[in-house]
């Protein structure tokens, strides 16, 4: 029977020789959708299919017995694509899980997971049945080995030659106690590693993972940014290449290739990697063997895509434990509240490590009192002279401003005109440029750029000044004061080219640097032998943020930063500038007390009613007048009240907030507002959740909108 045949055919009745299937589309619409096949195909499978004009990549979902709609109206698939196996039950339950959870279609959850080749009709035009980026990927794989391959002699010179094999530090009492808990475990648990900052987390990490390999299954470490991934990368080559084997080792992450993104899919796909070292994104990558998860920093919020499908690779990791039945293993001197608290429940293992690995002391924290100081370019005298005697003493120092740019507005005096985007409701931020006409005035939310005014716009005064301070200026001011100094700044103006960051990080740990001047980036993960020092200027900006997650995001980013210090040698200093010295934050911090600062911070959220003690979605719309977003949810916050009540059985148990304007209203000339929703239930929640979002497609004011519902939200 012919496909015209079969298109020619009404009604539902079967039809002898033809299957249907079910495929999971890019598409923002509910899906999956129905295809035939002259033949069955197991899901997991990737096709080609017709979809209106355009021809997309899909994956096979179902084998149904009928279709859905009217046979008349199902095309057939173009072609299968063989070129990888089907995907495993485990990673389609986790996709299925990751689009009702977040109320997603599955095709928006499945397909962007992939390698972009794989996921490209294009990249099998023109390709015989079989062919495609894979086969080319093995082919030049297979050429450059050819053309590398080493002699037989030298390999069993190197193989034989032990002094290679590096050399496993000694385990202190907490470490031997960890890793002997985690070896213990049998089946599906979550782990809390709570270690202060240098007290050795990643070798319990090596230890446990070098356990599961030695088994014969595979580990996947996650850590929350790029350029995390060198160091930690270079560790575990030299320490787990010796039980899983030379090139066991694979990373995923978003700064790849597109080629080197697919070869290191296919070889966790093919279980060649037996280690994967991945951001976010690597939560979806096929480990048909996999035996252990570890989150580490698995309290930052670099865990949560921001954008598309707005999950949590963190919690993502947790269900995909308890689905394959292992242990997950988080790690982090300072723990989303979420996590402690399910620690001080008892639901997650906890093992603590007090101290640290090599033996030094905590640094010594000093909050600098700056309401009756004089400061110079936002820093302290004090600061200026510690830097001063570090600098006699060839140690390094950090110089912490979560902030990069020169000036975060450009201001007049005369007339209080201040730099403001033209598409956002936000400030633009001055950056210094090469050259006196470098500078350029840049939004941060938007792109926009412009060239420094000669004048005021205003008044035209030209007398215009930089208000504030970011890390160039700082960086600047550093020179003029200690001119004899090598002063590198790290940030994401600093880093934008490929391989630049690693560069950067590699100079500071080969000693080429003596004042560090850097955001967020340089706050967590890296083991500078050499800093004596940390200086946090500015820290009091988050500590009355709108954000009720500002005050631990604050004590987590300063906790980090100050362990960078003295992490080789007695003796660290952490100097935090503060207006507001007696804040408990502050207090806690001197202490290096991060249950100090949970147990009020839990206490205060469940007394008000907020996460962990409450499950929470958010609704934001955008558009070109905010009228039309804030009319949009205003209507889908009144769905539950009109004649649809009946579909949401769960409403009474939910809390619907009125829409209101977000704190940046304008965004590239779209208009944003917010609407929360929250329960004490999550399974309520859901079920709310699940109705509301099918009925808000629907809604007449849907067209006129761009909106996103987002699951768990970390900022509102």
């Amino acid at each position: 029977m012919t496909d015209t045949d079969v298109e020619r055919l009404p009604g539902m009745a079967a039809q002898q020789g033809v299957v249907w299937l079910r495929v999971a589309l890019d598409v923002p619409l509910p899906g999956p959708f129905d295809y035939r096949h002259a033949a069955p195909l197991a899901p997991g499978m990737r096709v080609i299919v017709p979809f209106g004009r355009r021809r997309l990549v899909g994956i096979v979902t179902d084998v149904p017995a009928a279709p859905s709609i009217d046979p008349v109206h199902i095309k057939p698939i173009d072609r299968v694509l063989d070129d990888l196996p089907p995907f495993t039950p485990d990673w389609l339950r986790l996709a299925r899980f990751a689009a009702a959870y977040y109320h997603r279609p599955l095709g928006e959850v499945m397909l962007p997971a992939l390698p972009p080749p794989l996921r490209k009709p294009s990249a099998y035009e023109g390709q015989r049945s079989g062919a495609g980026p894979v086969a080319r990927l093995d082919a030049k794989h297979a050429k450059a080995q050819a053309k590398t391959a080493t002699p037989p002699d030298a390999a069993a010179t190197v193989a034989d030659d032990t002094d290679l094999a590096p050399v496993e530090p000694v385990l202190n009492a907490e470490q031997e106690i960890a890793v002997a808990a985690i070896r213990a475990l049998r089946g599906f648990k979550p782990v809390l590693l709570h270690g202060v900052t240098g007290s050795g987390k990643t070798e319990v990490y090596l230890r446990a993972a070098r356990d599961v390999l030695a088994q014969g299954r595979q580990v996947l470490l996650m850590v929350p940014e790029i350029n995390l991934t060198p160091q930690l990368e270079a560790v575990l080559r030299g320490r787990l290449d010796a039980v899983a084997g030379p090139g066991s080792l694979a990373v995923l992450h978003s700064g790849l290739s597109d080629g080197e993104r697919l070869r290191a899919w296919v070889r966790a796909q093919r279980g060649e990697a037996r280690v994967l070292l991945g951001t976010r994104m690597s939560i979806f990558a096929p480990l048909p063997e996999l035996g252990l998860i570890v989150v580490d920093e698995e309290h930052d919020a670099s865990y949560k895509q921001q954008d598309g499908l707005r999950y949590s690779a963190r919690d993502l990791a947790i269900w995909r434990a308890r689905d394959r039945d292992i242990p997950v293993l988080l790690g982090s001197a300072t723990p989303s509240l979420e996590t402690w608290q399910q620690a001080e429940r008892g639901r997650y293992l906890r093992l603590t490590l007090s101290a640290r690995a090599k033996a030094s002391q905590p640094p010594a924290v000093r909050l600098v009192d700056t309401r009756r100081l004089a400061m110079k370019q936002g820093m302290s005298p004090q600061l200026i002279e510690a830097i001063g005697k570090r600098l006699e003493r060839g140690e390094q120092s950090l110089v912490f401003l979560n902030r990069r740019g020169y000036a975060p507005v450009l201001h007049c005096a005369s007339c209080a005109w201040v730099s403001q985007c033209p598409r956002c409701t936000a400030f633009t931020v001055l950056h210094r440029g090469p050259g006196p006409g470098g500078h350029i005035l840049q939004c941060h939310h938007c792109g926009y750029q412009a060239r420094v005014p000669r004048a005021c716009p205003e008044c035209g005064d030209q007398d215009l000044q930089p208000m504030g301070r970011g890390t160039q200026r700082v960086e600047e001011h550093l020179s003029q004061l200690f001119p004899q100094a090598r002063i590198l700044r790290i940030d994401a103006d600093s880093t934008r080219r490929k391989g630049s960051a690693q560069s950067l990080f590699a100079s500071v740990h080969a000693g080429e640097v003596d004042i560090l001047v850097g955001t967020q980036m340089v706050a967590k993960g890296h083991d500078f032998a050499r800093l004596g020092l940390v200086g946090v200027l500015n820290a009091d900006a988050m500590l009355f943020a709108h954000d009720f997650r500002a005050p631990e995001r604050l004590f987590a980013q300063l906790m980090q930063v100050a362990g960078r210090a003295g992490r080789h040698a007695e003796g660290g200093e952490v100097l935090v500038q503060t207006g507001y010295p007696e804040q408990p934050i502050y207090q806690a911090l001197l202490r290096h007390d991060y249950a100090g600062f949970a147990g009020p911070a839990l206490a205060e959220r469940e007394s008000t009613g907020l996460p962990p003690f409450a499950h929470q979605a958010l609704l934001t719309a955008e558009a070109r007048e905010l009228a039309q977003a804030l009319e949009f949810l205003q209507t889908a916050r009144d769905l539950p009240d009109g004649e649809m009540a009946g579909s949401f059985p769960t409403a009474d148990a939910v809390t619907r907030y009125d829409p209101v304007p977000l704190r940046v209203v304008r965004v590239a000339n779209m208009e944003r507002a917010q609407l929360l929703v929250e329960s004490t239930s999550r399974p309520a929640l859901q079920a709310f959740l699940s109705a509301w979002s099918a009925m808000l497609h629907e809604l007449p004011a849907a067209s006129r909108v761009r909106w996103q519902l987002e699951v768990d939200p970390l900022e509102i």
